[in-house]
Parts: structure tokens; sequence; C-alpha cells
């Protein structure tokens, strides 16, 4: 079905918006965020939209006026963005609201009444746009999943985010930071609903009406910012709240553990938390009170409550993640992104129904890691063919270069333009002969601490000795015509305590002599060296699986970095014990031990989905990029 253009608009589909450009659109909603105060006076709100041609667009609308912003119920939704300001940011396609933008907003529903939804005065809203709505309604309804958030309560269960629709009968001031809302939706919970204590709370509603619904109704806690929302709300009004929270809550008595179910609307604007007031007109509220009207209000009746006044986090489902605590107070994150900070945040449980490849921005804990031994987690890995390898030990690494040891050595080739040559014989080990060849500069030998030195014949221990005084330091062996690399298994190049090693089935070895190149510049960086010796140098990177729990959700990301997530270079890791200290001391906060894992610290990160076929069986993977550990851990 093709995209219908309005006679008094040009509606560009969203495969087709250019950089720079200022458009009109018609999309579905597949994710927003409702309005919220992010900075001073302005409101933002983030709207996720795509249209027949499958491609997604993000729009990140800003206004002075909470009501100027699109008035968006549910994912489903149809709207009109007129004047987005089209842009690249990060490799991505997004818009921002421009001068003179206007929006109008539709139900999704087939067979809705199509009435525009707006806060504008005037808007033109032709017989095309009809058809328009119409089209998008018809193609979402066989491309676009029903919103797997929107549940009844009959449907929820302990340690879950959802959205409700339901009805309000009843609030009350809990105190300054947080709000009980009495509310139904004519269906009745799995468990026991948890009360709050009334004592001393006034409640504004119909207390009779409420008893009577006392066997479907539910008290939800609303904290922070969302409290002056919920102030105003009016008795009898319909309503969605969205990332409403549930937790199971067990009380302990003299003679028996009961349990009962808690709802929570947490602080923050994360995963679109919020709520709004639904107009009459809105087709789910038809369905609401027709749920309402046919409720069997004596049906499933069960004792009295519990009552508390303050939840309790004692208990613990399943060893999950329990976020009340640290929800309501933003407890800041132990890591941070260096990249994406645009994205929204999307709970674990909705990633993993997924396809791949995505790209995620999530807020987990991490409840456990492998390998343990975090020496162990240090690899090398080839950024052309992307294998990789365990770094050499010791052992093997001696043996390679007690191999080359044995080799004859050319005498034509010492003493060249490129090098000096010394050459020396072992008084034990059969009278083995050493040469070391001192890489020049501008015919001239340099300082030691600036100069490269070729060896042949050398052990590791001799390597060590003279990679501590020397700048630089390559192993080589006398070829046909010049000196070549000792082995590709063994380090092309040695600084300090750093060795730097090469692919073997991407490197195309050249001679020494092509160091030439070089001798002027005298960086002898590593890659400046690999590049003119023909290698594909190998990278030292951290290779561990993280275990990450939301609350919603469990799932195992794969962390590949060099020096970015830890702020340090997995090449130093080997070699220096501060490092390997420092890198412990990180893992121990970030997932400390003898300790429950509702007072770990949280974790921000941008996580990546991709496919991995193994055989006939393909399954989805997940990896951890662009997140760094905070400064104040390091």
């Amino acid at each position: 079905m093709s995209l219908v253009p309005s006679t008094n608009y040009i509606y560009t589909p969203l495969n087709q918006l250019k950089e720079g450009t200022i458009a009109n659109v018609y999309g579905v909603v597949t994710f927003f965020k409702p309005p919220y105060l992010s900075k001073g006076t302005d409101y933002c709100s983030v709207v996720t939209i795509v249209d027949q041609t499958n491609v997604r667009l993000t729009c990140l609308l800003f206004s002075g006026n909470y009501e100027a912003l699109p008035i968006i119920y549910k994912n489903g939704d149809i709207v009109r963005f007129h004047r987005l300001k089209i842009q690249i940011y990060k490799k991505e396609t997004q818009a921002i609201n421009g001068a003179g933008f206007a929006s109008l907003t539709f139900e999704g529903t087939l067979g809705a009444p199509i009435v525009p939804r707006t806060s504008s005065k005037y808007f033109n809203f032709t017989t095309e746009d009809h058809k328009m709505v119409e089209a998008l309604r018809v193609w979402a309804s066989t491309h676009i999943s029903p919103s797997w958030t929107l549940l009844k309560l009959c449907d929820v269960q302990p340690m879950q985010y959802f959205d409700l629709t339901c009805q309000l009968l009843g609030k009350a001031e809990v105190d300054g930071a947080s709000f009980l809302l009495k509310v139904w939706d004519g269906t009745k919970t799995p468990f026991p609903s948890w009360r709050v204590l009334l004592q001393n709370l006034v409640l504004e509603g119909d207390a009779s009406h409420i008893h009577r619904l006392q066997n479907l109704a539910i008290d939800i806690l609303v904290y922070d910012n969302h409290v002056q929302v919920a102030k105003s709300l009016k008795v009898g009004s319909f309503i969605r709240i969205y990332s409403l929270h549930t937790k199971l809550q067990s009380l302990n008595s003299e003679n028996q553990t009961t349990l009962s179910l808690e709802f929570h609307l947490h602080g923050g604007t994360s995963y679109g938390r919020g709520i709004r007031v639904l107009p009459e007109n809105n087709s789910d509220v038809d369905q609401l009170k027709k749920a309402l009207q046919s409720a069997d209000l004596t049906a499933h009746q069960h004792s009295d409550d519990t009552c508390q006044s303050e939840p309790d986090d004692s208990f613990q489902s399943s060893g999950s993640v329990s976020l009340y605590e640290v929800e309501r107070c933003q407890q800041l994150s132990a890591t941070i992104l260096t990249d994406h900070q645009y994205l929204e945040k999307t709970p674990l449980c909705a990633i993993l129904k997924q396809k791949a490849p995505q790209q995620y921005r999530i807020r987990a804990k991490l409840r456990s890691y492998k390998p343990r031994k975090l020496f162990q987690s240090v690899k090398l890995l080839c950024p052309k063919c992307h294998s990789l390898q365990e770094v050499p030990h010791e052992g093997n690494l001696d043996m390679i270069l007690q191999d080359g040891a044995t080799k004859t050595q050319d005498d034509k080739l010492q003493n060249t333009l490129l090098y000096d040559s010394k050459v020396w014989t072992t008084e034990d080990q059969g009278g083995r002969k050493v040469a070391v060849h001192f890489v020049k500069h501008g015919g001239i030998l340099p300082l030691s601490n600036e100069c490269l030195i070729l060896i042949e014949g050398g052990t590791l221990s001799e390597i060590c000795k003279l990679s501590n005084k020397f700048h630089s330091v390559i192993p080589v062996r006398s070829g046909h015509e010049d000196l070549e690399l000792l082995d590709i298994s063994a380090p092309f190049l040695i600084q300090g305590k750093v060795y730097h090693y090469g692919c073997k089935q991407c490197s195309n070895l050249r001679t020494i002599q092509n160091l030439n190149s070089l001798v002027d510049k005298t960086s002898w960086s590593p890659a400046s060296v690999a590049e003119v010796l023909g290698i594909v140098p190998l990278q030292y990177v951290f290779v561990m699986t993280f275990t990450l729990d939301d609350g919603t959700g469990v799932l195992e990301a794969f962390l590949m970095d060099s020096d970015k997530f830890f702020q340090i270079p997995a090449s130093e890791i080997l070699n220096d014990d501060d490092h390997q200290k420092s890198v412990d001391m990180i893992m121990d906060m970030i997932c400390p031990s003898r300790i429950k894992i509702d007072a770990y610290p949280w974790l921000e990160c941008l996580i990546k989905s991709y496919n991995v076929t193994n055989g006939m069986e393909q399954k989805i993977c997940y990896q951890i990029f662009d997140t760094t550990v905070a400064e104040d851990l390091i």
C-alpha cells in the first residue's frame, strides 16, 4: 500500500528524508515518552515512528508549552508532523521540531472514529489525510505488533513493568515525595494487593464506592516528579499509567507467611514513565467502561488486605533485582555512555523479545561475570578477520626465541645504511652468537631511550633486559637478502613490557629494510612499524561475559574492549600489578560479593544485538559498546 499525498502538503516517506531539509511526515508510533520537563522551562517529548517503507525515525520535540507537544496515548497511534527538521546524528537520521511545527495524532485502532487530537485552534484535514490515516491503520494492523506493555490487572506478574488503563477511584497525599492513587480496571490481580495505611491520610473519593470495590481496587504509590500530575487528577477520570512496576511483598505473621502485590510508579522519565488522562471518546476508554460495567463485585472476595505505611524490600523474587528504593532515589550509575546518549532506555524483557541487529540503552545490575580471574580475560584480537587468540605464555615465547637463536647469522647483512651491528659470543650455551643491530637516525645512532634495535639469536631474558634500556626491540633472523622478522608467532615489536603481535592469517610480511621509510620520523609507533613491515597488528582486548539484570529480565552480554570500558589499556594488565588491582577493585564495586543484588550499583550501558550461526543453529547475542566506568570508581 503506497503513501497517499495530501492535496495541500507534500508528505515525504521516511526512507526518502534528506539531511538539512524541512519535511512533513505521517507515521505509526512505536515508542514515545510523554512530555517531561527536560531543562529550564522546555518540555521534551521523544517519539519514534515508522511508515510503510519500514524505516524508523526518532523525533526529539521541544516546547515551552506542555500542551503544544503531540498528544499520544499508546504505541500504534498515528501521527502527522509538519515542519520537522531532518538531521543526521551519529550516522542515524533523526528529526527535531522547527519553527512552525504542528502535529495531529489519531487512534491507530481499525474502525475507530478518525478524530484528530491537537492543541491548535486551526488545522487543515482533508479527505486525502483521512485516506492516509486509514492506510496506515490497515498497514500497522499486519506489520506492527500490539503493545506488549499494555496489560490488565488480572494478567500482571511480580517484578514486571507495564502500562495500565484504569479509572481513578480515590487519591491521597502520603508525604512530600509520594502520592497514593486508588484505581481499578474491572479485573482482579493474581495476588492480594498491598494496601497503604490510611489512618492519618485524607482520602479524596467516594469511600462507600471504594469499599464496594475493595476486592478489585489496587493502591499505587506515585513518586517524585509524578506527584504534581497525580494531585491534579480528577476522581472518576480514566487514566493510563506508563511503566508501572509490580513487586511481590512477603509478610510474616505468627502463623503464616502471606504474599501481596505492590504497585509503584517510580520517579524519573525512564522507559516513558508518566500518567496521562484519556478522553471519553477514546476506544480504550470504551472497552474499559464495558469491563467496569460487567465486573462481578462479589466474586473472588478475600480477607482484608495487609496494611503497611512503608514498603519493605526484604523480599526478593527469585534473586532478581528489586527496583524500588534505587529507582525512587534516582541512584547514579557506576558506568556512563560515551555516545548515543539520545537513545531511550529499554527494559531487558523487551530486548529479549526483539530481532537482531539492533542497538539499545539499558540500566541494569551486574549479577555475575566470567572469567572470575581477570588476567584470563585479556586476549588478542585481529581487527581485520576478527579472530581471537590467547596471549602467548612466556614458556611458549621463550621456546620460539630459543629456536630462532639456533639460526645461522649472515655476516653480509651486518652494518648497513639502516643500522650499525655488534656481535658477541656467549660464554656458555655452546658459544651462541647474538647480533644486535642499532637502527640509525640521519646516519647517526640516537640515544638509547630513542633507539630501535634489531636482535638476532637473543633469548627471552636477554630481550627483556634490552627492552628496559632501549626504546624498541624487534626480534629478527637472517634471510636470503635481508633481515626478516623472526616468526609471526613472536612479537614484531617490544616496547618496555608491552609485546606487540601480528595476525598470522592477515599479515603479508616485508623485510626489515622497509624501516628506512620511518628513520626520519623516529616515532617507532606500533602502527607505523606494522604498516611498513606488512603486519596486521593484533589488539589487546578484555573479553568478558556480563550477566545483567534490571528486574524485568536477565541477559548475557559480551564485553570486548581494549581501553575504553575500564579506562585502562588491556595491553598493560598482564605486566602491571597496580593496573590489575585497579580492575579487580572496579569489578568488586560493580559486582560486590556477600551482599544482596539490590545493593549493587546500577550500570547504564549501550548494547547491540547480532545474529550468530553455529552449524544449523542461529541465536542472538549481545555486546556492550560505547560504555565506560564512571571516573569516581577509577
